[in-house]
């Protein structure tokens, strides 16, 4: 069984190799937009034809770089900086940050903190992606507006947040799949934002399950050690 110095050795290489391939997908799209600048009122349709493949060539560019981004993320997510943190407002902290947007989609979001939750041990930084990638996931899963809940409690042993939305919910047959890195049933999606956000959770020491009702909606649960 690898050791963590040696899954954090993996991380880094993985970490510089991305790099790297950023580097030259950067150099590609460079020369690619100078490319379409030559042609960027083609005078035929040969030179219409050379514009067309160039954007998407440039298209391209753009997905490998988001998937490489996202990739990054995946392979440094338990590269941890802890410090004791109250939830409460590390969790409070990301709906004020998503809220106005969220309006403009018709998306309400709700907090409904418990008193006197016991400080946990947090890289807050990490942990507040691993949040953002659930509620993105929930923006995304009602494109006609809906809600957002996130509710904070605690048990003898942990402290929990509940993310609930009112969104499509996920297909049964899919639920046990959700975790797994690049498995994405959404067009331009990378297959990463939840697997991210479970090794995020499981570097704390915590957990995360999922119930989901196909039409009715999704609840995420995460499940952390008390600090």
């Amino acid at each position: 069984m690898p050791t963590l110095e040696q899954f954090n050795e993996l991380a880094e290489l993985a970490g510089g190799f991305i790099h790297e391939v950023k580097n030259h997908i950067s150099t590609l799209g460079l020369n690619l937009q100078l490319l379409a600048e030559d042609f960027e009122q083609p005078q035929s349709p040969r030179e219409r034809k050379a514009l067309e493949r160039i954007q998407r060539l440039q298209h391209e560019c753009e997905r490998l770089i988001v998937v490489s981004n996202d990739f990054l993320r995946f392979a440094r997510a338990e590269q941890l900086q802890l410090e004791s943190a109250d939830l409460n407002e590390v969790v409070g902290d990301m709906v004020d940050f998503l809220s106005p947007t969220a309006r403009q989609k018709n998306i309400s979001i709700t907090f409904l903190p418990a008193g006197s939750l016991p400080m946990v041990k947090l890289d807050a930084d990490l942990f507040k992606q691993a949040l953002l990638n659930l509620l993105v996931n929930a923006e995304q899963a009602m494109p006609e507006g809906g809600e957002i809940v996130l509710q904070t409690s605690q048990s003898s042993a942990a402290v929990r947040l509940d993310v609930i939305d009112t969104g499509n919910g996920i297909p049964r047959e899919l639920l046990p799949k959700i975790f797994i890195p690049f498995h994405t049933n959404k067009p331009g999606g990378t297959g990463l934002g939840l697997p991210t956000t479970r090794k995020i959770v499981q570097a704390h020491g915590g957990a995360i399950e999922v119930q989901s009702d196909e039409g009715h909606g999704t609840k995420f649960s995460i499940h952390l050690p008390k600090g």
